[in-house]
């Protein structure tokens, strides 16, 4: 052995001290888990108390405040610890055992406010007072020990190793910094998608106590751990001289100020650049975080030979500010190179993997020249005061300072500095700030030519912002553009009517022709047509449905909540309702609610209606400290991909929702389509379908569905008459709803239609906890996905959702809408059913070219029974004939079109494959299910030479009626048959659905025939 057993129980010890590398390894693991730590419990306290912008800033006052304290306990008490490093072995230990029981003591906290305690509460003020203690409650123990670690582990180091101090100053704030950079990169794009919140801070905390265990061991194995206070020697004058220790606090503060403004100010910035994702952010969090690394890494050989730090601190403030403002003409050409990145990239997962790289480096490119030289400040401010009579304590009061400091510039940035004065303004300002503070430290430094080298750096500073402020014009057209969805850096000939900055995001609203569009940084929301005698913009009808769906399904409704302003049309047309008493209106953001007032008359109700009142809050916030129930609640949130929208698709939300829904009340819902995909909507109806009882889906065009939901009973049949009158019935005949069937015709999807579907998918519910939605809609977002289930059934060859109880209807009263392709599908058949009738080619429109010559053929062959040589061109006409016409026509009229193809004297004339396939169509014009079954076995039977498309065609006419009849048995064992029946095919989404729900009834009944 190397040496006796001490009193630990250690039985060896090292010759010399560990190597100091060892414990810069640590100090980046430390850094890794730190961060995961911010990002993770900024998800859980948003969650807890809403996404309000204030909620947002005091969650960071409540992590910075904490980290500020526990950097002032550090300094205050690290002089009268023998082994301060065994502390921080000590404090990394306690944090990991906290983080392992943080998420169940979230959770049960949560469910006690939101389902016991809110609920019983009679004042909003105590309910939020209340709310902001116990998430106080449930963060600064560990934010407080958290501010601790940095000041205790580089007081250990310098005692332990006391050559050198500013270099393992600047290594170990490098060190814990880049461990930061890469825990946030890791956490957001692999670790939470892997284990999910719980499982991201559980991993934090196992690290944190691995950490601690090996802190631990190397000082019990050092041979001489223990050392005195360190105080480095230097210049006498410094270290007498206290106004230059106040100088260094202010100026740690005034820094912070300046570099969370930036922060604030540049994730705005490229948010309208990279778009607004979860993981935009992240990737702009990690560019920042990076500089500070670098600049650490920089100056870590330089800091002990600088002659003069008060200068060099100074000539960095002042180029820092100068660096800071002219980021500002760069991030205009940052739209350019964006506009180049999305049109060259093809939209794979390779393009989207360049795509978040390239984001990546505009970030950096950006926020890292001036973030390297802020990566200086705090080793250097650090180190002048740790070589005077402060030492070892400098080392928290000026974290502690910076920390107090960016606190002021967050709480400034967002609640003052972006809405007063703008972003340009906003990041000038926080240059001013460096610039300022370079100068009064150049005042102060020992060189002799003082004033010289103040007016030196005056002359740079006022130089750069003055050609940034007069120079560079941040046109809202280009911030407006969406260049991160559209390719291209302006709105071209587009007029914009308003632009602002708003607490929460950048509002702008423009106008093409006589359509005006509200865009949220830059990302469109809503589209309005002013002018009557245009076509209503493809946004209305899903905003005057999210209204009108409500009312008809609760016509007794008095009370009702819309969350999300948008353009308040939604608003608008729930006040033309005079039976409804009041309705609250949820809006985020205040830009929001001025820009709306453009739309004029088109939404002038939610504007002077008595009944209407807009509440500035987040729903989630609100909702809890109104303590009130409403008779519906119509949710529309922008796409789920900007980040904190998937939160209001989560099954946690949706189990809070029931509580403010009075007995009979009901939740109407937009989800958008685009830029999405099929498994992210089955995500979202899986969480909604674990707390409500009923639901309905209805598309409002192509690319939008309403989902209509009651969490308790049944939703019963609506009554579309209470909407298609009065004031109500001008907003519906506007976007071309005229009658029942407009809405019907729309219903593409039950609860009991989607609930063996959801329960047999592999998709995950889109939790909170475990955000399917939120990591995956980004990459949807770029590739332009669309989900396509929906439309895809309605418009299926055979009449799937009829015989499988969606909805029935007229399909003869369907008003046509190019926007729905059900729609026009409808008018196309009942086109071609006139025009087999005797009626004019003409009718047929732009469908003439492709469809004429099908009729053309079938028309003479019926006239000439005696072509049997013409037999498969027949055969092939009728098959295009049958699946474009018969699922959107009713009964009757499918029958009399078949009938006109193929009259009854021509049937002796057909072959007997022919005649099967004849009545198999026949069959499912009639929506006989059992004839359909039968007719249809008989094709699988006798026509073994056609095209395996073809045969599928028969196999899933079989499959439907054989379920529709009430034998999902028999359809299973068509499916087990297909091979041998059909051959080798493509599944189709009708084949899917019907296959599903004889599966789900078949598990349901086991056994039952």
């Amino acid at each position: 052995m190397n040496g006796p057993t001490d009193a630990t129980g250690v039985g060896i010890k090292l010759e010399s001290a560990p190597p100091k590398w060892v414990f810069y390894a640590i100090f980046t693991i430390s850094g890794f888990s730190g961060l995961i730590y911010e990002s993770i419990w900024s998800h859980y306290l948003k969650l807890f108390l809403g996404h309000a912008a204030y909620a947002q800033s005091l969650v960071l006052i409540i992590f910075m405040g904490g980290l500020a304290l526990g950097s002032w306990l550090s300094a205050r008490f690290s002089e009268r610890f023998r082994l301060p490093i065994l502390v921080y072995a000590l404090v990394e230990g306690v944090i990991g055992v906290i983080a392992l029981l943080f998420h169940a003591t979230f959770v049960s906290l949560s469910d006690a406010f939101y389902f016991s305690l809110l609920p019983s509460l009679e004042a909003p003020v105590l309910a939020g007072f209340l709310k902001w203690t116990a998430a106080a409650a449930l963060i600064v123990p560990q934010s407080v020990l958290l501010g601790m670690t940095f000041p205790l582990m580089t007081t250990g180091i310098i005692r332990r190793y006391p050559q050198h101090p500013g270099e393992t100053l600047s290594m170990l704030y490098f060190t814990n910094s880049v461990g930061a950079a890469i825990g946030v990169l890791v956490s957001g794009f692999w670790l939470v998608g892997v284990v999910g919140l719980p499982g991201a801070i559980m991993t934090a905390g196992l690290l944190n106590i691995a950490l601690a265990l090996v802190v631990f061991v190397l000082v019990r194995l050092d041979p001489a751990a223990e050392a005195p206070p360190a105080r480095a020697s230097g210049s006498g004058a410094m270290t007498s001289d206290g106004a230059l220790a106040i100088l260094f606090f202010a100026a740690a503060g005034i820094t912070g100020a300046a570099s969370f403004i930036y922060e604030i100010g540049w994730i705005r910035m490229l948010s309208l650049v990279l778009g607004a994702t979860t993981h935009s952010f992240e990737l702009m969090l990690s560019a920042f975080i990076t500089g500070l690394a670098l600049g650490g890494l920089w100056i870590k050989r330089r800091i002990d030979g600088i002659g003069d730090p008060v200068a060099f601190a100074g000539w960095v403030q002042v180029l820092m500010g100068a660096m800071a403002i002219l980021t500002v003409p760069l991030y205009v050409q940052t739209f350019d190179w964006m506009a180049a990145l999305v049109a060259g990239l093809q939209r794979t997962d390779v393009g989207y993997n360049l795509f978040t790289a390239a984001s990546h480096g505009i970030a950096l490119a950006i926020m890292v020249p001036t973030t390297f030289l802020a990566g200086m400040t705090l080793p250097l401010f650090t180190y002048v005061l740790l070589r005077g009579r402060h030492g070892e304590q400098a080392i928290g009061r000026i974290y502690a300072a910076n920390t107090l400091g960016a606190i002021a510039g967050v709480l400034f940035a967002v609640h003052i500095g972006m809405p007063l004065l703008g972003l340009k303004y906003l990041i000038g300002l926080g240059a001013a700030l460096d610039i300022a503070l370079g100068i009064v430290l150049l005042s102060r430094s020992q060189e002799r030519r003082v004033p010289s080298s103040a007016l030196r750096g005056a002359l740079v500073g006022l130089a750069a912002i003055a050609l940034v402020v007069t120079g560079v014009d941040l046109e809202p057209k280009r911030l407006a553009s969406g260049v991160y969805r559209y390719g291209r850096a302006d709105r071209g000939d587009a007029r914009v009517l308003y632009y602002k900055d708003g607490k929460t995001a950048s509002v702008s609203l423009f106008a093409y022709g006589s359509q005006i569009t509200l865009a949220t940084n830059g990302k469109p929301d809503a589209s309005i047509q002013m002018d009557p005698a245009q076509p209503s913009a493809t946004d209305e009808i899903t905003m005057v449905m999210a209204a009108t769906l409500p009312l008809a399904y609760n016509p007794a409704a008095r009370e009702i909540a819309n969350i999300g302003l948008g353009s308040g049309l939604t608003t608008h047309t729930l006040l033309a309702h005079d039976r409804l008493d009041r309705v609250d209106t949820i809006e985020i953001e205040a830009a929001m609610i001025e820009a709306a007032q453009g739309f004029g008359e088109r939404v002038e109700r939610t504007y002077s209606d008595p009944r209407s009142v807009i509440h500035l809050e987040d729903a989630k916030t609100f909702f809890s400290l109104q303590n009130h129930k409403y008779d519906a609640i119509v949710a529309e949130p922008s796409n789920p991909w900007v980040s904190g929208v998937a939160s209001l698709f989560s099954d946690e939300f949706y189990r809070t929702v029931p509580n403010y829904l009075n007995e009979d009340g009901i939740l109407v819902q937009w989800l958008q389509l685009y830029e999405f995909n099929d498994d992210l909507v089955l995500s979202v109806l899986r969480a909604l379908s674990r707390n409500f009882s009923d639901y309905v889906i209805y598309n409002t065009d192509d690319i939008n569905i309403l989902i209509v939901a009651k969490p308790f009973g049944t939703l019963g049949e609506p009554s579309f008459e209470t909407v298609l009158s009065g004031a109500l019935g001008v907003e519906t005949a506007r976007v071309g709803l005229h009658a029942a069937e407009d809405f019907l015709v729309r219903k593409t999807g039950t609860a009991e239609m989607l609930k063996p579907w959801l329960a047999q998918s592999a998709v995950p519910v889109n939790s909170d906890y475990f955000p399917f939605l939120d990591l995956n809609a980004g990459k949807a977002r770029f590739q332009q996905q669309v989900a396509t289930l929906f439309v895809e059934w309605s418009v299926a060859s055979l009449p799937a959702l009829e015989m499988v109880g969606v909805s029935t209807f007229d399909l003869g009263k369907v008003t046509p809408d190019p926007t729905f392709e059900r729609t026009m599908s409808i008018a196309l058949a009942r086109s071609i059913q006139t025009v087999l009738a005797g009626g004019d080619e003409a009718t047929l429109g732009s469908a003439a070219k492709s469809v004429g010559p099908t009729i053309t053929a079938l028309e003479l062959l019926s006239r000439f029974c005696e072509s049997p040589a013409a037999e498969e061109a027949w055969l092939l006409g009728l098959e295009s004939l049958a699946q474009s016409t018969l699922a959107r026509l009713d009964a009757d009229a499918a029958t009399a079109l078949l009938d006109a193809v193929l009259p009854l004297r021509c049937r002796t004339q057909r072959s007997a494959l022919a005649l099967v396939w004849f009545a198999l169509y026949r069959a499912v014009a009639a929506r006989d299910a059992l004839r359909m079954a039968a007719a249809a076995e008989s094709v699988l039977e006798f026509d073994r030479t056609s095209e395996p498309a073809r045969r599928r065609y028969a196999l899933t006419a079989a499959m439907l009626g054989h379920y529709s009849s009430g034998r999902p048995d028999k359809a299973l064992e068509l499916w087990e048959n297909r091979t041998a029946t059909v051959g080798a095919f493509e599944t189709t989404p009708e084949l899917e659905l019907i296959l599903t729900l004889a599966r789900g009834a078949q598990a349901r009944h086991p056994g039952t025939p």
